[in-house]
């Protein structure tokens, strides 16, 4: 454990809320735990996390050292270690994003995914249900993959969930469990469904950052597959201001789907990133391109409605020229950041 100092009498300060974030070291958590950090200094933030492959502790520098911040290292499928959390805390809101997220590596070891995705979700909820200090929100983060592929449909949150893939089946199989715990004790469950989030510190493995590394490693970028995939891309400081937002006005019980009418398709991507980074005409875009074999299973794109959450007063703030010239300015002033990796 780290972080959170004690104050004149030994004790750690009073805070008005104290807040859980499984996964909180991983990309999108630890943009949420400086948040959390920074903009409630009367909240309490607790990262549990056990630092996988996909997570840096440079993630949280900014944070750690202050009063109301505290890591702990572990695993969210550890029983006894989220049970002593819950027993030796006041814990008042659970964002659960701990996850196994690489749909490719769910092909591969499918029993990772299915422990972590589904168990952990389990454990976390049997521990946060039978606490002895009541959570006012556990918001489970899950992913428009649920919906499978939609080619001509708009999915919204009523519609049937048919995921494609080992990882989306253990993220649908996760939701199913928290709602159950609405549906049998009110538990005071919300969960989103969001399209990509890109941005700052995302691991290498996800397709914008893999395409900035290439490029700064004079490599080409690898478009899988020749048909025409696209995915929609949130910026990760829009999916943070959505998950504190159904935190605050959130219905108890509901699915909030967080998207963004920015579709990109992948070769466009893959150009706009070539040009960007290795400032090249278009006439030598295609020389630092190649096409390699599909992935077993593809879904070409995952169109979703996000009007519920817009009733609640949400919109996407930062463009696709904004959030792109960010994030790879962030990788090219952060070249080292994920070499250990």
């Amino acid at each position: 454990m780290s972080g959170g100092d004690l104050n004149m009498n030994g004790q750690l300060p009073d805070f008005n809320r104290t807040v859980l974030v499984t996964g909180g070291s991983g990309f999108i958590g630890s943009h949420l735990v400086c948040l959390l950090v920074d903009r409630h200094p009367d909240w309490r933030t607790i990262n549990l996390d056990d630092l996988d492959y996909c997570c840096s502790r440079r993630s949280l520098e900014s944070v750690e050292d202050r009063a109301n911040y505290t890591f702990i290292r572990g695993d969210v499928c550890n029983s006894q270690l989220v049970n002593h959390i819950f027993d030796t805390e006041n814990i008042d809101v659970i964002f659960h994003l701990a996850a196994k997220t690489h749909v490719e590596s769910s092909f591969e070891t499918p029993a990772a995914f299915q422990r972590v995705n589904v168990d952990g979700t389990r454990v976390l909820l049997g521990a946060a249900h039978q606490a002895r200090h009541r959570p006012q929100r556990f918001v489970y983060v899950s992913t428009d993959e649920v919906y499978g592929a939609g080619l001509d449909r708009v999915f919204d949150e009523s519609s049937p969930v048919r995921p494609s893939n080992p990882y989306s089946a253990t993220k649908a199989a996760a939701e199913y469990l928290v709602r159950s715990y609405w549906d049998k004790y009110k538990f005071p469950i919300i969960i989103t469904r969001s399209n990509n989030i890109y941005g700052p510190r995302q691991f290498t493995e996800k397709v914008i950052p893999r395409f900035l590394t290439l490029l700064q490693m004079n490599r080409k970028c690898t478009i899988q597959g020749t048909l025409p995939q696209s995915r929609h891309f949130l910026f990760v400081d829009d999916a943070i201001d959505a998950f504190l937002l159904v935190l605050e006005k959130g219905i108890l019980g509901e699915i909030y789907n967080v998207g963004t009418s920015c579709e990109i398709p992948i070769l466009q991507l893959a150009r706009e990133l070539v040009k960007t980074v290795k400032n090249v005409p278009d006439s030598e875009v295609n020389d630092w391109l190649e096409f390699v074999p599909d992935r077993p299973h593809v879904d070409l794109r995952y169109p979703i409605s996000c009007e519920k959450l817009q009733q609640l007063g949400w919109r996407a703030e930062v463009s696709w020229a904004e959030g792109i010239r960010r994030t790879v300015k962030w990788y090219r002033d952060n070249a080292d950041f994920w070499l250990d990796a």
